[in-house]
């Protein structure tokens, strides 16, 4: 498989067992396509947040494996401001066939709306999905005993980018922990450099970087339960475990001299553009966090294990973890050639298909794929970590797009931009606690 020794020993630190993924080449846990008939001259619309290369390949994939064998036209149109021109369109009364949210506190919020159609209705096993995707990942769409989203993908958040070039000439060693973070990104500074990279703008959805960080403190720092009861609401905004996860992520924010263009510059700095600060011989910058995705907006011709590398979010008090992300596809409309179009797109052929794109870091979460489905090697090993965590118990979703809409997606942003440009956090935390809808 293709590995490099730096990234799993890096991803080995994690504590994530880097087991090869199940299946084969059969389809074992997949349920059957071509069980609707001819679906020539039908249509389906899907809108998601993919856009770019991404975008491009979902719609590669899209025609080869159910256009094509099925005379059918689906169509994926992808959008960055996708969560609020989706719900404008459920508004309207013009949903797309299919939407793939990155929340599925979103598809839980549109369940209890009643306008999302589940797939028991439609007549799925949900026991061949749990098998195909694990309990875990398909409870994420469950409400009132019935699931309303199926993955597509995940990606791996609990990761740190670094600049090789750099860490190699003056010695740098892979922290540990988060003390022994804060105590590099002291060093740093002291040595001339600026510690971090981080931007979390992103059109309508600006803030969401910055609730990753969060997540992966809470999930290290105030344990698996905590978090659980946070993601639910046991446990609230302006609980001091919450709190004390935000003064911890201010160690690095602001730490003097340890971000690009200061904490307030944050919201202004497009996350797609953040990592290219850590490129190169005179970086302006030696590290940036986030997701697998994010290898889609380095520099072109930057090479991993050359240019960059990547290590494990460090423990905090000996506790470790894994954040994850994704999305599943809801139905609005339940039609033939709609239920055709699930069964086959996520199935062990079309999943793993998306992974022989260049520059395109989608992680499968069926689980009958391999690492060999992935052409780049920082994929496939994340894909090995995330299936590997998601069996043993250690993976969490992110919280955010667990949490109803308007709170993961709304008042959490919000008041992560707010703090930066210099409120009062504990106040914001309150406000967010406010939003919390009542039923």
């Amino acid at each position: 498989m293709r590995h490099t020794k730096r990234l799993v020993a890096a991803l080995a630190a994690s504590a994530l067992a880097l087991t090869a993924c199940g299946g084969g080449d059969d389809d074992n846990g997949d349920t059957a396509t071509g069980e609707e008939g001819d679906l020539s001259g039908t249509e389906v619309t899907v809108f998601g947040a993919p856009t770019s290369v991404e975008g491009d390949a979902i719609n590669a994939v899209i025609q080869e494996y159910f256009n094509e064998p099925t005379g059918a036209n689906a169509v994926y149109e992808g959008s960055d401001s996708f969560e609020s021109q989706v719900q404008i369109r459920i508004d309207g009364g013009n949903p797309p066939d299919i939407a793939i949210y990155p929340q599925p506190g979103a598809v839980v919020d549109q369940a209890a709306q009643g306008n999302a159609i589940s797939l028991e209705s439609m007549g799925f096993d949900i026991a061949e999905l749990e098998e195909r995707f694990g309990d875990y990942l398909l409870s994420l769409g469950e409400y009132e005993g019935e699931h309303y989203g199926i993955p597509t993908n995940v990606n791996f958040k609990s990761l740190v980018w670094y600049n090789i070039p750099v860490f190699e000439a003056e010695g740098y060693e892979i922290p540990e922990t988060f003390d022994d973070l804060i105590s590099l990104s002291e060093q740093m500074v002291a040595d001339g450099y600026t510690p971090w990279a981080i931007g979390t703008g992103s059109d309508d959805a600006t803030g969401w970087p910055a609730t990753d960080w969060m997540e992966d403190i809470v999930l290290r720092q105030a344990g698996a339960e905590t978090y659980d009861g946070w993601v639910s609401n046991e446990v609230p905004f302006d609980d001091p475990a919450i709190v004390e996860a935000a003064e911890t992520f201010d160690r690095i924010l602001d730490g003097e001299g340890f971000v690009v263009g200061g904490k307030s510059a944050i919201p202004d700095i497009d996350f797609r553009d953040a990592p290219a600060a850590i490129i190169g011989d005179e970086p302006d910058a030696l590290m940036h966090r986030q997701a697998s995705f994010i290898t889609n907006f380095f520099p072109d011709g930057a090479e991993f294990g050359t240019d960059y590398g990547v290590f494990p979010f460090p423990s905090i008090d000996g506790n470790d973890g894994a954040l994850i992300a994704g999305e599943l596809a809801t139905v609005f409309d339940d039609r033939p050639e709609v239920r055709e179009f699930i069964r086959v797109f996520t199935d062990t052929d079309a999943q793993c298909a998306q992974g022989s794109f260049e520059d395109v870091a989608r992680i499968s979460p069926n689980v009958n794929t391999t690492a060999d489905c992935y052409d780049d090697e920082v994929v496939a090993t994340a894909a090995e970590s995330t299936l590997s965590a998601l069996r043993e118990g250690t993976a969490r979703f992110d919280a955010s797009d667990l949490m109803p809409p308007q709170v993961g997606s709304g008042s959490f942003w919000n008041a992560m931009n707010e703090w930066m440009r210099g409120g009062d956090i504990e106040s914001l935390l309150t406000e967010v606690q406010n939003s919390w809808p009542s039923s």
